[in-house]
C-alpha cells in the first residue's frame, strides 16, 4: 500500500489529534517521526516533526477533512 503525507506538524500531540480526526472519518493513519523527538521533547531542526501518512487513494479525502477547520 502506498502512503502519502497529508500533514506535517511539529509535535506528537497535534499529530495525535489529527490522527483521531481522520480515523473518525474512517481514514487509516500512520504517524511517521524520528524516535528521538518525542522521547526528549525536541522540536528543532526537524526532530519534532511528525508526518501524518494515509493511503494514497484516500489522501484527497483526508485533505478535505483537515481543511474543514483549523488544526493549530
Amino acid at each position: 500500500m502506498e502512503l502519502e503525507c497529508v500533514y506535517v506538524t511539529s509535535g506528537l500531540l497535534t499529530a495525535e489529534v489529527i490522527k483521531a480526526k481522520l480515523e473518525a472519518n474512517d481514514i487509516p493513519v500512520l504517524l511517521q517521526y524520528e524516535s528521538v523527538g518525542p522521547i526528549y521533547g525536541i522540536t528543532v531542526d526537524g526532530l519534532g516533526e511528525v508526518r501524518v501518512m494515509v493511503p494514497a487513494e484516500l489522501a484527497p479525502l483526508a485533505r478535505e477533512v483537515l481543511a474543514e477547520e483549523p488544526l493549530e
